[in-house]
């Protein structure tokens, strides 16, 4: 049977695809249009590789990602390896030992493929490029402002205009239940009725809490009401503190970035569960899936640190369609100075290797933009 009808050769494993052109050349253009917005900013590029060993990755906040690593058992040294499926342990990593003597704040820029275990859900892609930012050694509002607009700056160089911060407190739900005594079934059921954003739940397990929970949970959305009603609530000294913190944060984004549109949930707690702080997602209208995600959380070592991730796929999805680059049809034996003029102009050369018949034919058969009318002459290229 297996003789009769092969496998097919393009049939590739669930969640991970072939990118053609020009979705292949748009990614590239889109992940350094990001890397250049890094790098004006003095984030400097790190390479981590994409394997590792499993029990030096698995430390810190790689423990966070550790279920949706796939593992692989090294031939040489017979230790297991992971294949990353987020780069930020790694920066972490790279920060406590190879830069450790480095000044502080650092600031560390990457972008690289990521693979996991399970997609984010059915149909998804379990291969996801990365590009994102670190700042290590630092922590403060202006650090946590930093990142957000760093992230705006480079959505926007990605040709995402319109898009949304989502501003969430992950550590804020934990510590109110902490703080009013709440654990076994208790505690898990009210967590499970905030997770779904049900008020009656919320109302009816939440005890003391009720009205609070309530009244922030319905607070979900523009970043103002939601700053009053954290500062109308009666919070306990920490969870005041990030509270805070929160509005200073959004008053250096409002005022460095008018523009940029911020959201807050004060009780989303879902994610990566090494956000010790303000974390945030990127969302663009009209699309569900996440285009970034980041954070404060603390580097293996213990350091203070914030970040976030874009990832590229998900924000060219959700940008508006790049236009592809022109290409000129070159005749056999064009001048090789004309054609590296047309190429400094913005065009795209594809020369014939052989002389053709009907250069115009050629041109047409091969999808080119433009032909170039004669192999010696100075003529503007012809549009097609």
């Amino acid at each position: 049977m297996d003789d009769q009808f092969p496998p097919n050769p393009a049939l590739l494993p669930a969640g991970l695809r072939d990118l053609l052109p020009p979705d292949a050349e748009t990614e590239a253009a889109g992940v350094e249009a990001a890397m250049a917005v890094f790098a004006a900013h003095a984030y400097q590029r790190v390479k981590p590789p994409l394997l590792e060993f499993e029990d030096s990755f698995s430390r810190g906040s790689g423990a966070a990602v550790a279920e949706q690593n796939f593992r692989i058992m090294d031939p040489d040294s017979h230790r297991m390896m992971v294949l990353r499926a987020d780069i930020t342990p790694q920066i972490a990593r790279i920060a406590a030992t190879r830069v450790a003597a480095a000044p502080r704040p650092l600031r560390l820029s990457y972008a690289g493929q990521c693979v996991r275990v399970r997609g984010s859900g059915p149909g998804t892609d379990r291969q996801v490029p990365q590009a994102g930012i670190e700042l290590i050694g630092a922590d403060s509002a202006a650090a946590d402002a930093e990142m957000m607009l760093i992230a705006a700056e480079a959505l926007s160089a990605m040709g995402l205009a319109r898009f949304s911060l989502d501003l969430t407190l992950p550590t804020l739900v934990p510590e109110l239940l902490e703080d009013a005594g709440l654990d076994g079934v208790t505690r898990r059921t009210l967590e499970h009725a905030l997770d779904r954003k049900d008020a009656a739940a919320v109302a009816a397990h939440g005890g003391t809490l009720a009205p609070m929970l309530t009244d922030l949970l319905l607070a979900a959305g523009p970043a103002a009401p939601a700053l009053e009603a954290l500062r109308h609530a009666r919070l306990p000294t920490a969870c005041r503190d990030l509270a805070e913190r929160l509005a200073d944060v959004v008053s250096r984004v409002h005022k460095a970035a008018a523009h940029v549109r911020m959201t807050i949930d004060p009780l989303e707690f879902r994610g990566f569960r090494y956000h010790t702080g303000l974390a945030l997602t990127v969302f663009a209208p009209g699309h569900h899936e996440e285009l970034g995600r980041g954070g404060r959380y603390a580097s293996s070592d213990g350091e203070p640190a914030t970040g976030f991730t874009l990832y590229a796929d998900a924000v060219l999805r959700a940008a508006a369609p790049r236009a592809a680059r022109p290409t000129v049809f070159l005749p056999a034996g064009s001048d090789a100075a004309r054609a590296a003029s047309l190429r400094a102009e913005g065009f795209a050369t594809l020369s014939s290797l052989e002389p053709v018949a009907d250069n115009l034919a050629e041109a047409r058969r091969l999808r080119c933009t433009h032909v170039l009318p004669e192999a010696d002459g100075q003529l503007p290229p012809q549009p097609l």
